[in-house]
């Protein structure tokens, strides 16, 4: 590829800012990596969200209404507008992350200007409908993820368990693009006792355990209640939003439980630094970025066995892990680190250990390293006379 310009990506993201999800989060660290090594990009997401990024443009596609099962998800159908905003931008690849129902009109775009689509998976909508009573539509929503995924050049799936679950449902070729977590960020430091103090609603000396995350069905947070039934001083601390609050404080009423809301930057390195273990009980997950970040920090895991979580955690030497639903082993686990300070700070020196290789450049740099390969592979083919 030798244009004599920088690269131009436009992306596209179901959500974005001021929204905050997984897959925000990465697209924000994305554009980040973007701006360090020259890259020009174009944001583009479904509902009204930002102007702008990091000084890239984000077009937001409106009017719009709420997803049923993901309601931070705007739903809507990109227009003219839309289009004219991507044609002058003049982009050299387009990005979908996770497309759902914006997403599958915005590929019309790519078609009609010619350019290379790629995808990546972020959410698993189709195990997510059993949460929300539509478990019958599994099978309608893997067929119709193949028929979209299988529309783009390339994919990319965010652990190897997801990568595989896609090739055996058809999925054509699909890469990895790894989790990586800022260690200028989450890393171990000081306990700071007026966080910790706070997160416990002055209850400092309870052991605190911690969740981080959306608050949706499919974490299934309503299970660590039994954690806490089970172990006397222990406290929880919810960190995020989302559709399932206003019933998880309902479900916690009169327990020791703090809901801290979203949390981002230094904020949420001060709740992992303060909190004693961190419980991660999710049906769900395509990789478990938040189980990463605690690690950095040097929190000893307690979490089921979903998503990338396996490909970095040894269960028994850097954390624990159960198989989802298995309450009680959670319970045992938890149970363990609370009696057993010793291992609780050993795990967490091994947390750190296991998690210093993912870092946000080098796996940004392999997928900035995939879109030339696939830019390239795109027009050498368009070159090639047809026979």
């Amino acid at each position: 590829m030798n244009t004599g310009r920088p690269l131009r990506v436009a992306l596209f993201s179901e959500t974005f800012l001021p929204k905050l999800d997984g897959v925000v989060t990465v697209m924000c660290l994305l554009l980040d990596h973007f701006k360090s090594r020259g890259i020009e990009a174009m944001m583009f997401s479904g509902g009204k969200h930002v102007d702008s990024y990091n000084g890239f443009p984000v077009v937001s596609i409106t009017p719009s209404v709420p997803m049923p099962m993901y309601p931070e998800i705007r739903m809507t159908i990109p227009m003219r507008k839309t289009f004219q905003a991507l044609q002058e931008f003049d982009p050299d690849i387009i990005h979908i992350a996770s497309p759902m129902h914006t997403g599958l009109a915005f590929m019309r775009f790519a078609k009609k200007l010619d350019k290379p689509m790629v995808m990546s998976f972020h959410t698993h909508i189709m195990s997510m409908a059993k949460f929300y009573k539509l478990g019958f539509l599994e099978g309608i929503l893997w067929s119709l993820h193949r028929y979209v995924y299988n529309k783009a050049l390339y994919r990319w799936a965010t652990s190897k368990r997801v990568q595989e679950e896609l090739l055996a449902h058809g999925f054509g070729p699909t890469g990895l693009w790894r989790r990586g977590v800022d260690p200028s960020i989450f890393s171990p430091g000081p306990v700071d006792m007026e966080v910790r103090a706070r997160l416990s609603n002055g209850n400092p000396e309870k052991t605190l355990l911690l969740f981080v995350g959306r608050l949706a069905p499919e974490k299934q947070i309503e299970q660590i209640k039994h954690v806490l039934e089970a172990i006397p001083n222990t406290h929880l601390v919810i960190v995020g939003d989302g559709p399932f609050r206003d019933k998880l404080e309902k479900i916690y009423s009169g327990m020791p439980v703090t809901f801290a809301g979203y949390l981002s930057g230094q904020n949420l390195t001060e709740a992992y630094r303060a909190a004693d273990i961190f419980t991660f009980p999710s049906a769900i997950e395509t990789f478990g970025l938040v189980v990463a970040e605690a690690m950095a920090v040097g929190l000893p895991v307690v979490s089921s066995r979903v998503g990338g979580i396996p490909e970095i955690i040894t269960s028994g030497e850097n954390g624990y892990i159960f198989e989802p639903n298995d309450v009680s082993t959670m319970i045992n686990y938890v149970r363990d680190l609370v009696e057993h300070p010793q291992k609780r700070e050993m795990m967490s020196k091994r947390a750190v250990e296991a998690v210093q290789h993912l870092t946000w450049p080098a796996i940004m740099d392999e997928l900035i390293a995939d879109y030339y390969r696939i830019i390239e592979t795109y027009q050498a083919e368009k070159a090639t006379p047809v026979s």
